[in-house]
């Protein structure tokens, strides 16, 4: 049976776990390009070697860091995620949706014909 120390509920099964992916740094969601934020979410450079990886304990809820050897799969250590981050990522709100335009009017626009639903 493999074990892994949770920084808040100590030595667990590994079952209890969920693996959260790597810890790499986030570019900046207001000035990044498309590519730049694809590039963050969807590629990961799966090193062989220490990496450091996102890990959930599912009974507590509490999200931590792994120190993990990807060659071996040993864990060299885990800690609270507050060590590296000391401020929240705040995202702004996004900006509603412009007001829909009146059926007439969209109607018109698309020159389509006068219906019940568009009338004219």
């Amino acid at each position: 049976m493999k074990l892994m120390p949770c920084p808040l509920n100590g030595l667990r099964n590994i079952s209890e776990f969920t693996y959260g992916g790597e810890l790499v740094a986030m570019p900046d969601p207001a000035t990044c390009t498309d590519a730049q934020w694809a590039d963050y979410v969807f590629n990961k450079a799966n090193p062989a070697g220490v990496v450091r990886e996102w890990w959930l304990h599912n009974a507590s809820h509490y999200w931590f860091i792994a120190e993990r050897d990807a060659a071996t799969d040993t864990i060299l250590r885990t800690f609270d995620a507050g060590e590296i981050f000391k401020t929240r990522v705040d995202f702004a709100a996004a900006a509603p949706p412009p007001a829909a335009a009146p059926a007439k009017a969209a109607a018109a626009a698309h020159n389509l014909p006068a219906s019940p639903e568009n009338p004219a």
